[in-house]
């Protein structure tokens, strides 16, 4: 008889496709384990669900443990494995730039995503990229949907988005895909799966992250187009071809590493984005965010 496993989403895209993977292509079934999954309510992150025990995995970020270690606190779950290991946010422009130079968004509307993450990593992009944030007009334009809307509308020059949006915005003729942020960004301790350090010592959690390493390297040597299959019923309203071309996208710019463990080095590029952008103020220890994946 199945163990049931609840897993939940901070976010919900094509760039957690390792996560989404060990759902839909039967790996963790092949462990006993029989998958509910769910996205956590705009504004809440998945760590919540940890907390109070309605789900035993959450989709989150290393960084989600900046908060309470900077209020001197542990934080309430450990970073296990990860999922991405590098910004995977793409920038639309409204015409095709084969020679797209970060010098080009001086003086433009850009429609930034305002979350924390996303848009620290954004000031680091341009940092690296020899640009002064504050030359651009940075759009808070809300939720995704409401930015895709508010940029399919006329407002804005760009907009910031993650995987399959601009791959769609792309397919309809609504945009062209100018930039992807992970370039000049590098890698770095982007996404994660997190849990109880309680549940990392159980049986389940081994059994899930042997699906979880099947399906991560399944994800990264497997061609796109039987990837966006497995994954086709999750995302109802994307067309499979722009799917193809996320898992492509995503695939050719090495978000997924082979290796599940967040590394150190990883981690401190984490720790110097969020210190560039003012986020925290000390280096936060490894051990106090990381945990070993379940063995």
């Amino acid at each position: 008889m199945s163990e049931t496993i609840r897993i939940q989403f901070t976010r919900f895209s094509a760039f957690y496709s390792p996560l989404i993977a060990t759902i839909t292509g039967g790996f963790l079934d092949a462990e006993g384990l029989s998958p509910e999954h769910s996205v956590a309510a705009p504004g809440r992150s998945a760590i919540a669900g940890l907390a109070d025990g309605s789900v035993q995995v959450a989709q989150s970020a290393p960084s989600q443990a900046f908060g309470p270690l900077e209020q001197g606190r542990m934080p309430p779950a450990a970073h296990f494995a990860q999922i991405n290991e590098m910004d995977g946010f793409f920038l639309v422009g409204r015409a095709p730039e084969a020679k797209f130079s970060w010098a080009n968004l001086r003086g433009c509307r850009v429609l930034v995503d305002h979350g924390q993450q996303p848009m620290a990593m954004f000031r680091y992009a341009c940092f690296r990229s020899g640009l002064d944030f504050a030359a651009l007009d940075s759009v808070d334009a809300g939720t995704t949907p409401q930015m895709i809307e508010a940029f399919c509308r006329g407002e804005g020059d760009f907009v910031h988005l993650q995987g399959p949006a601009p791959q769609q915005l792309e397919h309809d003729g609504r945009g062209h895909i100018v930039a992807a942020l992970g370039d000049p960004i590098g890698r770095c301790a982007f996404s994660s799966l997190a849990a109880s350090r309680d549940w990392l010592a159980c049986d389940m959690a081994r059994r899930f992250m042997r699906a979880y390493r099947k399906a991560r390297a399944w994800v990264i040597a497997a061609p796109a187009a039987e990837v966006a299959r497995s994954e086709a019923r999750l995302f109802p309203g994307i067309d499979p071809a722009v799917l193809t071309a996320t898992i492509t996208a995503y695939q050719r710019l090495g978000t997924w590493s082979p290796h599940a463990e967040i590394t150190r080095p990883a981690f401190e590029a984490t720790l110097d984005i969020f210190q560039h952008a003012g986020l925290i103020t000390k280096r936060h220890r490894y051990e106090d965010a990381i945990a070993p994946p379940p063995e």
